[in-house]
C-alpha cells in the first residue's frame, strides 16, 4: 500500500445530502480518510495510490456533490 494525500479547495459548502454522500466515501476501497477544513474550504483525502489515483478521487468528490474548485499544494 502507498498512502497519498491530496487537498482540494471547494466553493459552496456541502449541504446535508452532500455530507451524507461524502460520508460513504469511506466505504470506497482505497479511501483511507476524508477530512474537512471548513474555514479554509478545503478537503484532504488520504488514499491508497495502488488502488486509486488523484483524478479518481476528485471524480468521487464531484459525484458526491462537492463543489470541487482546484487542487492545492500540501503544506
Amino acid at each position: 500500500m502507498t498512502a497519498v494525500e491530496v487537498v482540494f479547495g471547494y466553493g459552496m459548502p456541502p449541504g446535508e445530502r452532500e455530507m451524507s454522500a461524502l460520508g460513504q466515501l469511506n466505504d470506497v476501497y482505497g479511501i483511507r480518510r476524508v477530512q474537512f477544513n471548513e474555514p479554509g474550504r478545503t478537503v484532504r483525502v488520504e488514499y491508497d495510490a495502488t488502488r486509486l489515483n488523484e483524478a479518481t478521487v476528485e471524480n468521487l468528490l464531484r459525484k458526491a456533490g462537492l463543489d470541487v474548485r482546484d487542487r492545492l499544494a500540501l503544506t
